[in-house]
């Protein structure tokens, strides 16, 4: 295809997945469930799951294989927009009094699904349907280990957006745990990664890389964007001279924290921890907000649903397995999470909250099985299975999080923020 073919293929995508996400969107707020919900169910329907075996010469027109590559880079700027606006609802008084909770339920919503996760793959490894020929036991054993370890970070603060919590000390601790385990599994991955292309850099550049570039962002990025923030308050406005700059530098962190291996999602938020709050975090929410979720959020949920395809898990023993990584998911980071935020001292339905909230997997799952698809660690029947719990996860989330939240009768942390 030539760059006006495949422009004209984007249109043409753009207008059948966003209009598909807003069907099913809409659908799943109609039973309580997120928008998110609805882009990720959308996404696996349009691809070979439904459509592809329905209609495969229409699923082929719409997503012919050369169109892919374009679909993959626009959502990855969807992303990287959204995880800045996450930071930027990062409320940052609340960490010195939420930090030891969050460190706490990040450690065990960490160890408790790595040790389980390598455990079943250790019983995965000796089917050779679930994992790549050349991937060691250990190998598989830490990537399993990762990906089950993982938090819907996303996901996870629309839930708490859309409930009217992310002033709130609960949203706070959530949301801080659950970007520690993601860290984590982050650089667990790195590891695997390394030692699946024999070059241990890629480990040391994501580890240490990463501790360098949160030092930079703490001490020579922040001051900038403070004078920046100064600079809005005085005008009163967002300008275009002042946005373009912040874009210039969310984009500079992604590309660095992409190069060093650790997902250029955590260089944008990152940075949009470190934005100071105000007007100027207040007009990023109004204006780069709903670009990134409305029109590109959804391109990632349905690039991944074209590599997707449920049917091969028809089985009756697949099924079973399926159920298993289900039950060790829940249990290995929805539980240890409720336990953990329990040791911290936080109240009984708070704690099943937190649990509920962690246990969903949702974006950032879809972001390390593409990776672990692509590069030939996991084989497309695990990785069904593992969307397949990606979602059931994610789905449990939000009704979970309501009965344990709403019921306790408690109130937010943070007056002036309204439970919705």
């Amino acid at each position: 295809m030539s760059n006006q073919q495949l422009a004209g293929q984007l249109f043409l995508q753009l207008t059948v997945i966003l209009l598909a996400c807003r069907l099913v969107g809409g659908l799943m707020r109609f039973v309580g469930q997120p928008r998110v919900m609805g882009e990720m169910i959308a996404g696996v329907l349009l691809g070979p799951s439904l459509l592809g075996f329905a209609a495969p010469g229409i699923q082929a027109a719409l997503f012919p294989p050369e169109s892919l590559g374009v679909l993959a880079v626009v959502s990855q700027l969807g992303l990287v927009l959204y995880m800045f606006v996450v930071g930027t609802h990062l409320h940052t008084d609340f960490l010195q009094q939420a930090f030891r909770g969050a460190l706490s339920i990040s450690v065990a919503g960490t160890l408790v699904p790595f040790v389980l996760g390598a455990g079943l793959a250790l019983a995965l490894q000796q089917d050779g349907r679930f994992f790549g020929p050349t991937v060691s036991t250990w190998q598989s054993m830490v990537y399993l280990g990762a990906a089950m370890s993982v938090t819907a970070f996303p996901v996870l603060a629309r839930i708490i957006h859309e409930r009217g919590i992310s002033g709130t000390l609960l949203g706070t601790l959530a949301l801080a745990a659950g970007a520690a385990s993601d860290v984590v599994a982050w650089c667990l991955l790195a590891v695997v990664l390394a030692s699946f292309n024999n070059d241990p850099r890629i480990a040391v550049f994501a580890i240490l890389g990463g501790g360098l570039y949160i030092a930079a962002v703490r001490y020579i990025v922040r001051p900038q964007l403070m004078k920046v923030a100064e600079a809005v308050e005085r005008e009163g406005a967002l300008g275009p001279g002042a946005l373009g700059l912040i874009v210039v530098v969310v984009m500079a962190g992604a590309w660095f924290t992409d190069a060093i291996g650790v997902h250029a999602v955590f260089g944008a938020f990152v940075l949009g921890v470190a934005m100071p709050r105000g007007l100027v975090t207040k007009e990023l929410a109004r204006q780069v907000e709903p670009f990134a979720v409305t029109l590109l959020i959804p391109l990632f949920f349905v690039y991944s649903g074209l590599s997707t395809n449920i049917r091969l898990i028809g089985s009756a023993q697949l099924l079973l397995v399926s159920l298993v990584v289900f039950a060790v998911a829940s249990v290995g980071k929805g539980v240890a999470c409720w336990g953990a935020a329990l040791f911290a001292g936080r109240p009984n339905r708070e704690a099943l909250a937190i649990g509920a909230l962690m246990n969903a997997r949702g974006l950032m799952e879809l972001i390390i099985l593409n990776i672990g698809l692509e590069r030939g660690l996991i084989t497309p029947t695990l990785f069904a299975v593992m969307v397949t719990m990606t979602i059931a996860t994610t789905v449990a989330a939000g009704p979970l999080f309501d009965w344990a939240w709403r019921s306790s009768g408690e109130v937010p942390d943070a007056p002036g923020v309204p439970v919705r």
